[in-house]
């Protein structure tokens, strides 16, 4: 039973970025809200490997540059973030591999998050209609909150 309200808060978030357009904002969000909370911040990616075990082969170091092109993309919004005082730590964690398997067993499973951030759109509608969306598989398969943003 929650008996103060400062137990109403997060203190770890896991933010799942997907490297679209709508990420820059997602990520601003998620630290507002892990500043507003005094929590822990971690940002997760994953880099989709169904395309990659599709084609068979793929360079080895693609996986490498497609991480390094993620980090570089919000390098800026990270080390803004732990230069927050409130915000206890800032971890960025990226995975190869299918997504949600990977954001489940790699991110959410490990980190044991309070809220998870996401944004609701990051697949083409071709990818949408053969995967589903990320955001609504969230948002039935964890067990803490969920905040999808438009």
């Amino acid at each position: 039973m929650v008996t103060k309200y400062q137990d109403l808060g997060y203190n770890r978030i896991l933010v799942a970025l997907d490297g679209t357009e709508q990420q820059d904002e997602v990520l601003h969000r998620a630290i507002v809200v892990a500043a507003n909370n005094n929590s822990e911040l971690y940002i997760g990616h994953v880099i989709d490997s169904t395309a990659l075990e599709t084609a068979g082969t793929y360079p080895v170091d693609l996986v490498a540059s497609l991480e390094k092109d993620f980090r570089d993309s919000i390098e800026d919004q990270v080390e803004a973030a732990r230069k927050i005082e409130s915000i206890k730590k800032v971890e960025v964690i990226v995975k190869a591999g299918r997504i949600r398997e990977t954001l489940k067993d790699d991110m959410i499973d490990v980190i044991e998050p309070d809220l998870i951030i996401c944004g609701a759109r990051g697949l083409s509608s071709i990818k949408y209609a053969l995967l589903g969306s990320i955001s609504t598989f969230l948002t039935r398969n964890a067990k803490c909150d969920t905040l999808v943003l438009k």
